[in-house]
């Protein structure tokens, strides 16, 4: 099991200092975002001008994690797909093409995003859902056509809280799109007040690019480290070695001060989960 973190667990460190402290943590993958000290391009659910991330500091980038033997399973983008100021839209939609070419041009996998949302009216609203997921659609699509000529996958990560917010609805979400290049990036904190653990593998496992690991009470807003929330880890895990058996799981909620003591409570949770076999 290639148990990673995201390298946004680690701040206010260059990116050399974050690519030697995740192999010290004894983490072997990253999902890498431009937040550090030496390269601050990232922002959640928002724009960020990559005007100066030229290709060759992002290649020293992507180098400095894999010289020290750590697999960078994405790019982190995570810019709105929900925008609803059309010149902001067009900045999102560039900033995605960005993303693209840079892991194309260092043989990264994916670029993970998540559908975005409007501050303030996060989440399902019954008078506005199908004019809502429409849009989010036909934007989601114009990335995937961008991602079909680079040869590079979007991993989704889907959420109770968004427009996506069930394991089954990602999965009719991948057959409207119709994309080889659609994958999901499995969080399944965010899919268990809607999804159990069975159903997150039922619907997406020939599809999942790559994990979140992060954990969550079902009726939290907010997710929690592994071992903290309603999860049923060993079954979790058990599933994960039968259906997507070497797929980065990558932590999440995490920082410089616990990753070690989390990555340790997954393994745990790793050995219970035999008692599936």
């Amino acid at each position: 099991m290639k148990i990673g973190v995201v390298s946004r667990s680690f701040q206010g460190m260059s990116s050399k200092e974050v690519a030697r402290r995740t192999a010290e943590a004894g983490f072997q993958s990253t999902e890498l975002c431009f937040t550090f000290t030496d390269a601050n391009f990232w922002v959640y659910n928002g724009w960020k001008d990559l005007s100066e991330l030229t290709d060759q500091k992002a290649s020293e980038i992507v180098e400095s994690f894999r010289s020290e033997g750590i697999e960078v399973a994405s790019l982190g983008a995570f810019s709105s797909f929900m925008e609803p100021d059309e010149t902001l839209l067009e900045k999102n939609i560039a900033l995605y093409e960005r993303y693209l070419q840079i892991a194309a041009q260092n043989g990264i996998p994916a670029v993970a995003t998540e559908t975005g949302f409007i501050p303030g009216k996060r989440g399902i609203q019954a008078d506005t859902y199908e004019k809502d997921f429409s849009y989010f659609t036909q934007n989601l699509c114009r990335v995937l056509e961008k991602a079909e000529r680079y040869e590079v996958d979007i991993a989704l990560e889907p959420c109770v809280l968004d427009v996506v917010p069930s394991a089954k609805r990602a999965r009719d979400l991948i057959a409207q799109c119709g994309s080889k290049r659609l994958k999901i990036l499995l969080d399944p904190a965010n899919l268990i007040a809607a999804s159990d653990e069975e159903d997150m593998f039922k619907y997406l496992a020939p599809h999942v690019s790559y994990f979140h690991g992060k954990d969550r009470k079902v009726n939290d807003a907010y997710g929690r480290i592994v071992g903290d929330g309603d999860i049923d880890w060993p079954l979790f895990l058990s599933l994960y070695h039968k259906h997507c058996e070497g797929r980065p799981f990558i932590l999440e909620y995490v920082n410089n001060d616990n990753c070690e003591m989390v990555r340790e409570r997954l393994e745990a949770f790793d050995k219970e989960a035999a008692r599936f076999a």
